[in-house]
This record gives C-alpha cells, sequence and structure tokens, in this order.
C-alpha cells in the first residue's frame, strides 16, 4: 500500500520519521539547531522555519504517527492533483507560514519555548483537501458518520480558533495550525490568480 503513494509524499513520510528516529538517539543536539526558537531567543536561526516542520516531539510517538498519517491519507491526493513539485513546494510553504505565525505568538506571548512539527503543512493540505474536494466524504473517529470534507476542515480550523484564544490543552501550537491553512489559502489564491491572468492576457505580436 505505501508503495503506491506519490513519490513526494512518501519521500517527505520517510524523512519526518527518519528525523524523528535520529530525535531518540540525539534529540539533545538535533532539536536545539533544528527547532523553531523565538525569535527573540539566542537559538533562534532563520532556517528553523523549515527545519521545525520536520521535527517531532521524541517524548510522544503519537505526535509524529497522526501527523504522518494524515499525510498519508490526503497528500497523495493532493500531490496528484497538484503535481510533485508543486505539491513540495505548497507543503514548505505551509510551514512557513505557520512557523512565521507561531513566531508572532511567541512575540506577543513572551513565550521562550521552541516549537517543533509538521502539523502546519498537515493543516494545510487539509485546507487544499476541502478547496479542491469539497464534498469527499470523510468519517473522523470517534464520529461514526461520514462527513463532507469542508465540513470536517472548517470544523477543525473553529476548533483551533477556539483552542488558541482560549489558551486550553496547552502546548499545542494552535495559532501554528492556522497558520498553515492561511498561507495555504493565499498559495491557492495566488496561483489561481496567476492562472486567470495568463489566460487573459492578449497575445504577443512581434
Amino acid at each position: 500500500m505505501f508503495r503506491s503513494v506519490p513519490p513526494v509524499t512518501r519521500a517527505l513520510i520517510l524523512l519526518n520519521v527518519a528525523i524523528y528516529l535520529l530525535e531518540l538517539v540525539a534529540g539533545d543536539v538535533l532539536l536545539p539547531a533544528l527547532a523553531l526558537w523565538p525569535a527573540a531567543s539566542p537559538y533562534f536561526r532563520p532556517w528553523q522555519l523549515l527545519t521545525y516542520a520536520f521535527c517531532h516531539d521524541p517524548g510522544s510517538v503519537w505526535h509524529v504517527l497522526l501527523n504522518m498519517f494524515a499525510l498519508f491519507m490526503f497528500g497523495g491526493t493532493i500531490e496528484r492533483y497538484f503535481g510533485g513539485r508543486r505539491f513540495l513546494f505548497y507543503y514548505l510553504i505551509c510551514a512557513v507560514s505557520a512557523g512565521l505565525t507561531q513566531l508572532a505568538v511567541t512575540y506577543l506571548m513572551h513565550s521562550d519555548m521552541p516549537t517543533v512539527g509538521a502539523s502546519g503543512s498537515i493543516f494545510g493540505i487539509l485546507l487544499a483537501f476541502a478547496w479542491y474536494f469539497p464534498n469527499q466524504k470523510v468519517i473522523i473517529l470517534p464520529i461514526p458518520v461520514p462527513l463532507s470534507a469542508w465540513v470536517v476542515v472548517a470544523g477543525y480550523a473553529a476548533i483551533e480558533l477556539y483552542l488558541g484564544v482560549t489558551g486550553r490543552h496547552e502546548g499545542v501550537a494552535h495559532f501554528a495550525h492556522l497558520g498553515g491553512m492561511l498561507g495555504g489559502i493565499l498559495c491557492i489564491l495566488y496561483w489561481n490568480a496567476r492562472r486567470r491572468f495568463s489566460s487573459a492576457a492578449p497575445p504577443r505580436r512581434f
């Protein structure tokens, strides 16, 4: 089954899992360099806006398993729709957008805690799935009722906003998840606008 997954999605899953396994051995060395530290921290480096999205909490295997399961379930469909190169670009844009959002949040909250996880990119993928396949039925446990993709993703967004505003479920970067979705929206809107502009442009004369 895993062999049927498109190449970029498969490579992303393998890379995330490989880095997680390395963290179990050398997390004390990797995480200070690769996790996303607040901008005011002496540990912050610009490359962390990308590298943090390939790291996960070494103290919880569920963190990486749930993210990779979502990438496995939805990433292949979006990669087939976008194509491999555009899908990778989209994945990274969502990661950076989520990272920038988290930097803003940690600045406003005067937090000194680092951030890790692919959830920003995953939420961007969920956004794309709901955008292009809004009526596709999805079952989210423990709700045994098929729901339209747009309902599920809108519900996730509402929950993340509520948890972020209320401060419940601490230790999770809820606004970063929303930042990943925002990056996905902006990316899709840009592509759509560029496509409309290209199709409407008159032919050049030579």
